[in-house]
């Protein structure tokens, strides 16, 4: 049984992040040095809004959102989409120095590694053509069909490559996160605005 009000979430209250999931980035950028001061971060999967919060906090210049749920965070430096990653249109959107993917699909205990992948997989196709030369990706998959496929095809693409799963996330969950740092790729577009709606 899930313990949904475990020290994370205790920790998450205490400290006004919206979800605990705040910790896990916190402990894969302290480790893997993803988000910097100034940077400009796009957040797959956004809702909440934990990871835009940490992102912020870390003085980003600036978050683009995107969920079919609506996140709990007002910001000035916090744009949010409500849509489907599938339906984004990336030429407009300028690019980005971090890509962040928390998405997940609704899990329903069949084939929740497949949809997974899927949808890790739609979120790469957006960081390819949005991140700029020598930017960084994080995200999550669930581990099972797919998962070793998709692991190669990124890693390929960066300097530096990781597969991670932190302190934060729950016992027995199938949750991995696939690090990618020095996109060797080029940039979709150049000199363009970050989208601002």
């Amino acid at each position: 049984m899930i313990n949904r009000k475990d020290s994370y979430f205790r920790r998450a209250q205490a400290e006004n992040y919206v979800a605990r999931s705040a910790y896990k980035l916190l402990e894969l950028n302290k480790k893997y040095n993803l988000i910097k001061k100034n940077d400009l971060v796009l957040d797959l999967g956004s809702s909440p809004g934990s990871w835009a919060q940490v992102c912020l906090k870390l003085g980003v210049k600036r978050v683009v959102g995107i969920d079919l749920s609506h996140t709990k965070i007002k910001d000035k430096d916090f744009r949010f989409i409500k849509d489907d990653i599938g339906n984004i249109d990336v030429k407009g959107m300028g690019n980005f120095n971090v890509v962040l993917s928390d998405i997940a699909p609704s899990t329903t205990g069949n084939f929740d590694a497949e949809a997974s992948v899927d949808l890790s997989r739609k979120s790469w196709s957006i960081a390819k053509k949005v991140l700029k030369k020598n930017g960084n990706f994080l995200c999550k998959v669930f581990q099972g069909r797919g998962f070793e496929e998709f692991v190669k095809d990124v890693r390929k693409e960066f300097e530096f490559f990781k597969v991670s799963k932190p302190k934060a996330s729950r016992k027995g969950s199938k949750e991995m996160y696939i690090i990618g740092r020095t996109f060797l790729g080029k940039t979709f577009t150049k000199n363009k605005k970050v989208y601002k709606g």
